[in-house]
């Protein structure tokens, strides 16, 4: 079994204040908690529990519907999102074309899993729907850059160029 990869929180007293501004900005507002978790995760990058709970204090409302909230929407995160973020396309196309493969050599490479972040917050990998780039199935994604008719065998020269620094240079 793998081992679980476990992130620590470390939030400043500089984003604990911002927050603590947004919830008195939204406190007394019907639907509050939206606007509050979207500026949250703007403020950390994800939404950890010591977070939700400042929220749920704040907002005077259960640990249990901020939660709830924050795992019900796909635009939440509850893990730490990576230096670089990677998106593999698992739509349709995508999908008929190896997606999955890319989506398993990335995860080795990595040593991490889907909607995970390696330890280090270089890298974090999610599968996602359709990107809009169908006519270049497979597509992956890293941050911004667009990868597309993408193979098994490019997966490790990819994350290797990021991981030396040359972010985004394609050959």
């Amino acid at each position: 079994m793998a081992e679980k990869i476990e992130h620590v929180f470390s939030g400043t007293q500089e984003q604990k204040q911002q927050l603590l501004d947004v919830i008195e900005k939204h406190r007394e507002q019907p639907g509050g908690l939206m606007p509050v978790l979207h500026e949250a995760q703007n403020i950390y990058g994800y939404l950890p529990i010591e977070v939700q709970k400042l929220v749920a204090e704040g907002l005077h409302i259960p640990l249990s519907e901020v939660y709830g909230v924050a795992t019900f929407y796909t635009q939440f995160s509850l893990t730490p999102k990576g230096t670089y973020k990677i998106s593999v396309c698992l739509g349709t196309a995508c999908y008929v074309k190896g997606a999955d493969k890319i989506l398993e050599a990335l995860e080795k490479k990595l040593g991490i899993k889907s909607g995970e972040c390696t330890k280090d917050g270089m890298f974090s990998i999610d599968s996602t729907r359709c990107v809009g780039a169908c006519g270049l199935a497979p597509v992956m994604m890293v941050n911004e850059d667009v990868y597309g008719k993408m193979t098994v065998e490019q997966v490790d020269e990819i994350i290797d160029r990021y991981m030396r620094g040359e972010a985004g240079v394609q050959k």
